[in-house]
């Protein structure tokens, strides 16, 4: 749609079309961030140990906005401290190891690339 400006607010109308753009951008990378933070944690949650479920089922996620900056934190909030054990392995107390159980990183390497394209497409389409 054509709209006729003077030259008097031509930057004005310049500063309202970018700051359009990047409100609607905002908008939609921090739904597109909402909804794969959502997806990992239950790709997460199903891919988990389940010796009896209480680990599987302790996925949660957070939003945290600070600066302007909006972030999703993904964690166990049930038995957290042994997240990294069963990721990576860890020493027995007789001797020997426990295998590691690769839940968290095979995830996260599977959607991370899908949502920077989709996050791409939403820059360039402008929302």
């Amino acid at each position: 749609m054509a709209k006729t400006v003077s030259i008097d607010n031509l930057a004005a109308e310049i500063t309202q079309a970018v700051r359009d753009y990047t409100e609607d951008v905002t908008a939609a990378i921090e739904r597109e961030l909402d909804t794969t933070s959502k997806n990992l944690r239950k790709d997460i949650s199903r891919d988990s140990p389940k010796r009896t479920g209480e680990y599987a089922k302790g996925w949660t996620r957070k939003k945290i906005s600070s600066g302007g900056e909006v972030r999703y934190v993904i964690y166990n909030r049930r038995k957290g401290s042994i997240a990294h054990l069963l990721e990576f392995g860890h020493a027995k107390r007789g001797g020997g190891r426990v295998p590691g159980r690769p839940h968290i990183r095979p995830n996260y390497d599977r959607t991370e690339p899908e949502m920077m394209r989709r996050i791409q497409s939403i820059i360039k389409n402008g929302g």
